[in-house]
Protein backbone atom coordinates (compact mmCIF):
# COMPACT_ATOMS: atom_id res chain seq x y z
CA UNK A 1 0.00 0.00 0.00
CA UNK A 2 1.48 3.19 -0.83
CA UNK A 3 1.38 5.90 1.94
CA UNK A 4 -1.08 9.33 0.95
CA UNK A 5 0.68 12.13 0.96
CA UNK A 6 -1.01 15.45 2.68
CA UNK A 7 0.24 18.77 1.23
CA UNK A 8 0.11 21.20 4.66
CA UNK A 9 0.16 24.69 3.33
CA UNK A 10 1.05 27.86 5.47
CA UNK A 11 2.43 30.85 6.42
CA UNK A 12 6.69 31.11 6.82
CA UNK A 13 6.30 33.77 9.97
CA UNK A 14 5.42 31.67 12.45
CA UNK A 15 8.21 31.15 15.19
CA UNK A 16 8.87 28.13 17.72
CA UNK A 17 6.87 29.17 20.89
CA UNK A 18 3.76 30.12 19.19
CA UNK A 19 0.26 29.38 18.70
CA UNK A 20 0.81 28.75 14.92
CA UNK A 21 3.84 26.91 15.05
CA UNK A 22 2.62 24.63 17.76
CA UNK A 23 -0.71 23.99 16.12
CA UNK A 24 1.30 23.10 12.60
CA UNK A 25 3.88 21.02 14.77
CA UNK A 26 0.51 19.23 16.19
CA UNK A 27 -1.00 18.85 13.03
CA UNK A 28 2.41 17.21 11.57
CA UNK A 29 2.20 15.04 14.30
CA UNK A 30 -0.96 13.74 13.89
CA UNK A 31 -1.05 13.41 10.11
CA UNK A 32 2.27 10.80 11.25
CA UNK A 33 0.69 9.15 13.50
CA UNK A 34 -2.05 8.75 11.50
CA UNK A 35 0.41 7.15 8.85
CA UNK A 36 0.36 9.87 6.34
CA UNK A 37 3.56 11.29 4.83
CA UNK A 38 3.68 15.62 4.99
CA UNK A 39 4.46 17.49 1.76
CA UNK A 40 5.08 21.13 2.62
CA UNK A 41 6.64 23.87 0.92
CA UNK A 42 10.11 23.07 2.98
CA UNK A 43 11.46 26.41 4.83
CA UNK A 44 10.70 28.14 8.05
CA UNK A 45 7.28 28.89 9.63
CA UNK A 46 4.34 26.39 9.12
CA UNK A 47 6.33 24.48 6.70
CA UNK A 48 8.70 24.11 9.41
CA UNK A 49 6.52 22.91 12.03
CA UNK A 50 4.57 20.50 10.30
CA UNK A 51 7.69 19.20 8.85
CA UNK A 52 9.35 18.89 12.84
CA UNK A 53 5.89 17.65 14.37
CA UNK A 54 5.90 14.69 10.87
CA UNK A 55 9.59 13.91 11.43
CA UNK A 56 9.80 14.00 15.21
CA UNK A 57 6.58 11.02 15.14
CA UNK A 58 8.29 9.14 12.53
CA UNK A 59 6.61 10.49 10.18
CA UNK A 60 8.09 11.31 5.85
CA UNK A 61 8.62 14.70 4.99
CA UNK A 62 8.58 15.87 1.53
CA UNK A 63 9.83 19.38 1.19
CA UNK A 64 9.03 20.95 -2.26
CA UNK A 65 11.41 23.76 -2.58
CA UNK A 66 12.07 26.47 -5.14
CA UNK A 67 15.51 28.47 -6.40
CA UNK A 68 14.06 31.30 -7.32
CA UNK A 69 12.93 32.01 -3.99
CA UNK A 70 16.55 30.86 -2.55
CA UNK A 71 17.82 33.29 -5.34
CA UNK A 72 15.47 35.94 -3.90
CA UNK A 73 14.92 35.88 0.05
CA UNK A 74 18.46 35.48 1.20
CA UNK A 75 19.83 32.98 3.89
CA UNK A 76 16.54 31.17 3.50
CA UNK A 77 17.33 27.04 3.42
CA UNK A 78 14.99 23.74 3.65
CA UNK A 79 14.25 22.91 7.50
CA UNK A 80 16.15 20.19 8.92
CA UNK A 81 13.24 17.82 9.43
CA UNK A 82 12.80 17.06 5.10
CA UNK A 83 13.66 13.88 4.71
CA UNK A 84 13.00 13.94 0.96
CA UNK A 85 13.94 17.38 -1.05
CA UNK A 86 12.27 18.13 -4.45
CA UNK A 87 13.36 21.48 -5.76
CA UNK A 88 11.49 23.41 -8.90
CA UNK A 89 12.40 26.79 -10.18
CA UNK A 90 9.57 28.78 -10.32
CA UNK A 91 6.99 29.34 -7.89
CA UNK A 92 4.46 28.01 -10.31
CA UNK A 93 6.10 24.84 -10.39
CA UNK A 94 6.64 24.33 -7.05
CA UNK A 95 3.08 25.22 -5.99
CA UNK A 96 1.42 22.97 -8.94
CA UNK A 97 3.27 20.15 -7.51
CA UNK A 98 2.47 20.23 -4.12
CA UNK A 99 -1.34 20.53 -5.44
CA UNK A 100 -1.48 18.05 -7.69
CA UNK A 101 0.58 15.10 -6.24
CA UNK A 102 -1.21 15.06 -2.97
CA UNK A 103 -3.90 12.96 -1.93
CA UNK A 104 -5.74 16.16 -0.10
CA UNK A 105 -4.61 19.60 1.07
CA UNK A 106 -4.64 21.06 4.52
CA UNK A 107 -4.75 25.09 4.79
CA UNK A 108 -3.46 26.26 8.63
CA UNK A 109 -2.59 30.33 9.02
CA UNK A 110 -0.90 31.84 5.96
CA UNK A 111 -1.07 35.37 4.26
CA UNK A 112 -0.78 35.90 0.06
CA UNK A 113 1.07 32.80 -0.84
CA UNK A 114 -1.14 30.60 1.63
CA UNK A 115 -4.53 32.41 -0.24
CA UNK A 116 -3.04 31.17 -3.74
CA UNK A 117 -2.35 28.04 -2.70
CA UNK A 118 -5.79 27.35 -1.07
CA UNK A 119 -7.16 29.26 -4.57
CA UNK A 120 -5.08 27.21 -6.56
CA UNK A 121 -6.09 23.95 -5.65
CA UNK A 122 -9.62 25.03 -5.54
CA UNK A 123 -9.53 26.29 -8.84
CA UNK A 124 -8.02 23.08 -10.34
CA UNK A 125 -10.27 20.94 -8.84
CA UNK A 126 -12.86 22.69 -9.82
CA UNK A 127 -12.20 22.65 -13.65
CA UNK A 128 -10.88 18.93 -13.25
CA UNK A 129 -7.84 19.56 -14.02
CA UNK A 130 -6.42 17.79 -10.95
CA UNK A 131 -8.58 14.55 -9.66
CA UNK A 132 -10.91 15.98 -7.04
CA UNK A 133 -9.30 15.72 -3.31
CA UNK A 134 -10.06 17.47 -0.14
CA UNK A 135 -9.20 20.80 0.89
CA UNK A 136 -9.49 21.68 4.12
CA UNK A 137 -9.13 24.93 5.49
CA UNK A 138 -8.36 25.27 9.30
CA UNK A 139 -9.66 27.82 11.54
CA UNK A 140 -11.73 30.92 11.40
CA UNK A 141 -9.06 33.16 9.66
CA UNK A 142 -10.02 30.38 6.52
CA UNK A 143 -13.58 30.60 7.25
CA UNK A 144 -14.06 33.93 7.86
CA UNK A 145 -12.12 34.69 4.44
CA UNK A 146 -13.64 32.12 2.48
CA UNK A 147 -17.00 31.74 3.42
CA UNK A 148 -17.31 35.52 2.94
CA UNK A 149 -16.17 35.16 -0.58
CA UNK A 150 -18.57 32.43 -1.43
CA UNK A 151 -21.61 33.76 0.09
CA UNK A 152 -20.39 36.84 -1.58
CA UNK A 153 -19.71 35.72 -5.07
CA UNK A 154 -23.66 33.88 -5.06
CA UNK A 155 -24.26 32.74 -8.44
CA UNK A 156 -20.67 33.01 -9.66
CA UNK A 157 -19.76 29.69 -7.88
CA UNK A 158 -21.78 26.52 -8.67
CA UNK A 159 -22.86 24.91 -5.45
CA UNK A 160 -21.15 21.64 -6.20
CA UNK A 161 -17.60 24.18 -6.30
CA UNK A 162 -17.93 25.17 -3.00
CA UNK A 163 -18.13 21.71 -1.36
CA UNK A 164 -14.57 21.54 -2.54
CA UNK A 165 -13.48 23.73 0.45
CA UNK A 166 -13.63 22.02 3.87
CA UNK A 167 -13.66 24.18 6.97
CA UNK A 168 -12.00 22.21 10.09
CA UNK A 169 -12.25 24.15 13.33
CA UNK A 170 -9.10 22.86 14.19
CA UNK A 171 -6.05 19.96 13.94
CA UNK A 172 -8.36 17.28 15.21
CA UNK A 173 -11.59 18.22 13.26
CA UNK A 174 -9.02 18.05 10.10
CA UNK A 175 -7.79 14.67 10.51
CA UNK A 176 -11.51 13.52 11.12
CA UNK A 177 -12.19 15.02 8.09
CA UNK A 178 -9.70 13.31 6.15
CA UNK A 179 -10.86 9.90 7.00
CA UNK A 180 -14.23 10.45 6.79
CA UNK A 181 -13.24 11.38 2.89
CA UNK A 182 -11.60 7.75 2.70
CA UNK A 183 -8.26 9.40 3.15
Amino acid sequence: MTTKIISVFGGSAPKAGTAAYAEAMLMGKRLAESGYAVATGGYSGVMEAASRGAAEASGHVVGVTCGLLEDWIEGIKTNQWVKEEIKFRSLSERLYHLVKFCDAAIALGGGIGTLSEISLAWSLIQTREIKFKPMIVVGPLWRDTLDGFIHSADGYIRHEDKKIIQFAWDVEDAIKMLIANGI
